[in-house]
C-alpha cells in the first residue's frame, strides 16, 4: 500500500478534489464527500481571506450599541399582538436571565419606547429607532454581500422593508414557541402517564423546539439579507449548524455566569460583562462563518479547476470559447433548444466558472445574445449574427480587441507609431510568423 506524503495531501486540496466536474463523481455518496470537503475548504479560505474576524469585531460594537433600540422595536410590535410578557419571559430563559440584565434592559426599552413616543414630534422618535435598527441590519447585509461577492446594495426601500419583517418575525417565533410549549405541557403532557415519557416532553421536547425556533431565525437571515438569490437548500444547512453551536454557546455562557456569580470575588456584578461581550462577538463570527458557508455551498462548483483556470494559456481558453461557440451554433442549425451555461458545462464536463466567462465574453462583443424563455430562470445563448458569417478569425479579432485602447494621457509619438504599424500588420497578415519585432 503506497504511503501517503503529506505533500500528497495538500497537493489533493490544491488541485485534483477540483478537477472534477459535476458529472465525473461515482455515485452520490463520492459527490457529497467531495462536496463537503470543498466547502470546509473554501470557509476556511474565506475566513482567512474576507477577514470575518475583524468583520465579526466590528459587527458586535454595532450590535451593542444597537442592542437595546432593537428590543425596543421587538417589544413594540409584541405589545402590538398582546405578547411583550412573552418576550420578557424568553429573556428570562436565554443567557441574559443569569446576568441579572433583564429588568434594566427592559426599564431601558420602555424608556427608549417612551422618548419615541413623547418626543418633540412623535415621527422623529419613531424615525431614530428605525434608523437604530437600521443601521445594523445594514452592516450586516454589507458584511453578508462583501461574503457574497455582492458590490451592489438592494434599495433603501427595500432594505427597510427587509429588516423589519426580520424584527416582526422575532416576536411571532417566540410566539409560537410558547404557543407550542403551553400546548405540550397541557395537552401532551396531561395525557401522558408514563413518567419517563412526561419528563421528555417536558425537558427535551421543549428544548429541541427552542433549537428550532433559533434554526429558522439563522436560515431566514441567510437567505433575506444578502442581496443576491440564495437558494433554501444553502441556507438550511449553516442555518442548522450555526444556529446549533449559537444554542450551545448560549448554554456554555449561562453556565460560566452562574459560576462566576458564586465564585468571583475581585469584579462582583461586572464579572457577566466580559462573558456577555464575549458571547455578542462569537455569535457574531457564528453568524458571518455561517454566510461563509452558505456561499460556499452555493457556488462550490464555481471553483472547478480554479488553480487550472487562473493558469488557462490564452490558446486553450480561445480553443474552449470556439468549441463552445460551435455547439451553440450546430443546436442553432439543427433548429434544436438552446441550452444554458449550466446545461453546457454539463454536456461536456466543462468547469460552470468557464464556461460564465466564456459566454460572457462573446456576449459582449456581440457574438452571442441571451435568450430568457417564459417561464424559465436561467438565459441561454443563441447566435447574434448570421451563422454562415461568424469565422474564427472574425471572432477572435472580436475578442482580442473587447476592452479600453489608446487610454494612455502622453504617448510618445514612437509608440503612436508602433501602434499602427501593429495594427496595419494585423489587418493584412494572416500569420505574424514572418513579421519580426525590429522590423515594427
Amino acid at each position: 500500500m503506497k504511503k501517503v506524503k503529506f505533500s500528497d495531501i495538500i497537493h489533493f486540496i490544491r488541485y485534483d478534489m477540483w478537477r472534477r466536474t459535476e458529472t465525473e463523481f461515482d455515485g452520490f455518496f463520492q459527490k457529497l464527500g467531495y462536496a463537503i470537503i470543498r466547502t470546509i475548504v473554501l470557509v476556511v479560505r474565506g475566513f482567512n481571506n474576507k477577514n470575518l474576524n475583524d468583520k465579526a469585531k466590528s459587527l458586535t460594537y454595532s450590535l451593542i450599541f444597537a442592542i437595546v433600540p432593537i428590543l425596543a422595536m421587538i417589544v413594540a410590535v409584541a405589545k402590538g399582538f398582546g405578547v411583550a410578557d412573552v418576550i420578557e419571559t424568553q429573556l428570562n430563559k436565554s443567557f441574559l436571565g443569569e446576568t441579572g440584565m433583564v429588568p434594566t434592559i427592559m426599564e431601558m426599552v420602555d424608556r427608549y419606547l417612551e422618548t419615541a413616543q413623547d418626543g418633540l414630534f412623535i415621527g422623529i422618535g419613531i424615525l431614530i429607532l428605525l434608523w437604530a435598527v437600521y443601521s445594523f441590519f445594514q452592516s450586516v447585509e454589507s458584511a453578508f454581500n462583501q461574503i457574497w461577492n455582492v458590490r451592489k446594495s438592494r434599495s433603501i426601500l427595500r432594505q427597510i422593508t427587509t429588516y423589519i419583517a426580520i424584527v416582526v418575525l422575532i416576536p411571532v417565533l417566540i410566539v409560537c414557541s410558547a404557543g407550542i410549549n403551553i400546548f405540550l405541557h397541557t395537552t401532551v403532557e396531561s395525557s401522558l402517564h408514563i413518567e419517563a415519557l412526561h419528563h421528555f416532553f417536558h425537558t427535551s421536547g421543549v428544548q429541541f423546539l427552542q433549537f428550532v425556533i433559533v434554526w429558522l431565525f439563522f436560515i431566514t437571515m441567510y437567505v433575506a439579507i444578502p442581496n443576491t438569490k440564495v437558494r433554501f437548500i444553502s441556507a438550511l444547512i449553516p442555518g442548522i449548524i450555526m444556529g446549533t453551536l449559537f444554542q450551545l454557546l448560549q448554554m456554555l455562557s449561562v453556565y460560566l455566569i452562574a459560576m462566576l456569580s458564586r465564585t468571583s470575588i475581585v469584579y462582583g456584578a461586572f464579572a457577566t460583562l466580559p462573558i456577555l461581550m464575549t458571547m455578542l462577538q462569537y455569535t457574531s463570527l457564528l453568524i458571518l462563518i455561517g454566510a461563509e458557508m452558505s456561499f460556499a455551498i452555493q457556488n462550490n462548483e464555481e471553483f472547478e479547476y480554479e488553480q487550472d483556470l487562473n493558469n488557462m494559456s490564452r490558446r486553450y481558453k480561445d480553443f474552449v470559447m470556439l468549441y463552445l461557440l460551435s455547439v451553440i451554433i450546430r443546436r442553432f442549425e439543427a433548429d434544436e433548444a438552446p441550452l444554458t451555461a449550466h446545461e453546457l458545462a454539463i454536456r461536456d464536463n466543462l468547469p460552470i466558472r468557464l464556461v460564465n466567462s466564456l459566454l460572457t465574453r462573446m456576449v459582449d462583443t456581440g457574438v452571442l445574445r441571451e435568450v430568457y424563455t417564459e417561464g424559465e430562470e436561467d438565459k441561454t445563448y443563441q447566435p447574434a449574427l448570421d451563422s454562415h458569417k461568424i469565422s474564427v478569425g472574425m471572432v477572435i479579432k472580436r475578442i482580442e480587441a473587447q476592452g479600453t485602447e489608446e487610454f494612455l494621457q502622453a504617448p510618445t509619438a514612437e509608440m503612436k507609431a508602433f501602434w499602427g504599424k501593429y495594427l496595419n500588420i494585423k489587418e493584412r497578415h494572416t500569420t505574424l510568423d514572418n513579421i519580426y519585432i525590429n522590423e515594427l
